[in-house]
């Protein structure tokens, strides 16, 4: 069950973790990641960090090991940001939402039921 504390801390992780990989991660597996959403446990001690990546799904397994080596560091600065008592263990899980997604448009402009083309 999510309370507003997990939600408000979930989002300040994801802003947080976003900062850092964008100027402070040098790991060159981690390219271009986008942290969709961060769910946080109601006692504060695990972080699901779901991201997406441009590209194909081997960047994403590259990037999900380059992710997996900087827990150490990504906790040590979230600790030092955030002034959490403890900052919660992070697990990285790929988001396949969007290419889900954007699998079902295609399915459906191939089946004639996606965008007009009337214009």
């Amino acid at each position: 069950m999510s309370t507003q504390r997990t939600y408000r801390v979930g989002e300040l992780i994801q802003q947080e973790i976003s900062a850092i990989i964008l100027r402070g991660l040098r790991d060159p597996r981690v390219g271009f990641v986008t942290i969709t959403s961060v769910d946080v446990t109601s006692d504060l001690r695990y972080a699901k960090v779901y991201f997406t990546v441009m590209g194909e799904d081997s960047d994403a397994s590259e990037t999900q090991q380059g992710l997996d080596s900087a827990v150490p560091f990504l906790r040590r600065e979230l600790g030092k940001r955030l002034k959490l008592r403890h900052v919660p263990e992070l697990v990285f899980k790929y988001d396949t939402s969007i290419s889900y997604g954007n699998h079902i448009e295609s399915l459906l402009k191939e089946a004639g039921m996606g965008e007009n083309d009337e214009e």
